[in-house]
């Protein structure tokens, strides 16, 4: 897509001098080129749209980012819980973000999905997947202030689109990879790298 701004692919037991933690969790190392996270408990990002749920403390490992950018990962998922998730996020402020995971649901379809919050409201498009598709790679790809999520299909070897939206705050922002545990914690995320182009 174009020049490599950022990549860490885990190579080394310390991260990135320009990698920070939103949230660190209790339980993270890295180890075999890999980022791997377990979850703490009752941790998420959403803010108010369904029930006046809000939560703000999931866990975010980010990089400042200006400018037009394509942040991508490559990420396995050993789910345990409902609602366990994990992905990539671009975040403004607590108000405004997004967010693009694959969710866990025990008794039906997994759901690859895209949050978007804007003034404090969170919306949620989502479409199943299979149990099996615990594996894959995503990317955001920001341009000017339109944001494009993509998800990358091994069958037909091309990224495929999920949405295409706007965020309304536009200063520098965190990009980064993300997991959560609204339920139970102990989900394990193993992220390959984060690249920024």
């Amino acid at each position: 897509m174009g020049n490599i701004k950022f990549l860490e692919s885990f190579e080394q037991l310390s991260l990135s001098s320009k990698l920070n933690w939103y949230n660190e969790p209790s339980n993270w190392r890295t180890e075999k080129n890999q980022m791997v996270i377990s979850t703490d408990p009752e941790t998420d990002f959403w803010q108010k749209t369904h029930y006046g749920f809000q939560a703000d403390n999931g866990h975010l490992l980010y990089a400042k980012m200006s400018g037009n950018f394509v942040l991508e990962t490559h990420v396995k998922c050993d789910f345990k819980n409902q609602y366990d998730q994990a992905g990539l996020m671009v975040r403004v402020s607590e108000d405004c973000w997004v967010k693009t995971s694959v969710e866990f649901e025990p008794h039906e379809p997994n759901k690859l999905g895209t949050v978007v919050t804007n003034h404090g409201y969170s919306d949620w498009s989502t479409q199943d997947v299979e149990d099996s598709f615990t594996e894959f790679k995503v990317r955001i790809i920001r341009e000017g202030s339109t944001y494009i999520v993509q998800n990358y299909h091994t069958v037909s070897d091309e990224w495929i689109q999920i949405r295409m939206f706007h965020l309304f705050d536009q200063t520098n922002v965190m990009a980064g990879i993300y997991c959560c545990s609204p339920k139970k914690g102990g989900f394990q995320a193993a992220f390959d790298y984060v690249k920024i182009e």
